[in-house]
């Protein structure tokens, strides 16, 4: 069967279209982590991508006065457990639920370390919601469908930079739910990194 002159060209645009499809997803991904956030009460920004491509990632907004405040904890034990196998949770302070967050960087890194022990990386404060949310959390929100509704909302990130979960404030970091997640997507052998 001969196909005629506009069934091919629409083959063709179809073939072309799909290609610019698959291109803009594989840049989409990239271009999630392809940010840079300073360390908490740091002073050089760290762009993601560069430092934590290639890695499963859980985010997690964080807030020290709130009552999910003690999944410090269990983020630290996920950090541990995890973190030779490419693994990492990032921490992002944000004061945006009923101002749960010190103001004070300083003193939100001495929180965290000296209360719960918390060495997995963590970031400047930020806004995780509304306009003024950073453009990772609008990012994270919109690949999820759903904004953090309150502190200890949790996007984990597969190594391919892609959003594989997005978990609720009630949600423990260490539930088997989220711990079957974190290690299926270990699974995936490492990518490069930007």
């Amino acid at each position: 069967m001969r196909l005629s002159s506009p069934q091919v060209r629409r083959s063709a645009a179809v073939a072309a279209l799909s290609l610019l499809l698959v291109a803009g997803l594989a840049s989409a991904a990239g271009a999630l982590l392809d940010r840079s956030f300073r360390p908490l009460a740091g002073k050089a920004p760290v762009n993601l991508q560069r430092q934590y491509g290639g890695d499963v990632l859980l985010v997690v907004n964080t807030a020290s006065k709130c009552g999910f405040t003690p999944q410090f904890e269990a983020l630290e034990g996920l950090q541990a457990k995890y973190k030779a196998q490419g693994f990492a949770v990032l921490g992002f302070p944000s004061g945006d639920f009923k101002a749960q967050e010190f103001d004070d960087e300083k003193q939100i890194q001495e929180f965290c370390t000296l209360t719960y022990g918390v060495k997995f990386p963590m970031f400047e404060k930020v806004h995780v919601i509304g306009d003024q949310a950073t453009p990772l959390y609008r990012d994270l929100a919109q690949a999820a469908g759903e904004a953090p509704k309150w502190n200890f909302h949790k996007y984990l990130i597969g190594r391919d930079g892609r959003l594989i979960a997005s978990y609720g404030s009630k949600t423990k970091p260490d539930d088997p739910a989220v711990v079957a997640a974190i290690e299926a997507a270990l699974k995936t052998p490492r990518g490069k990194r930007g």
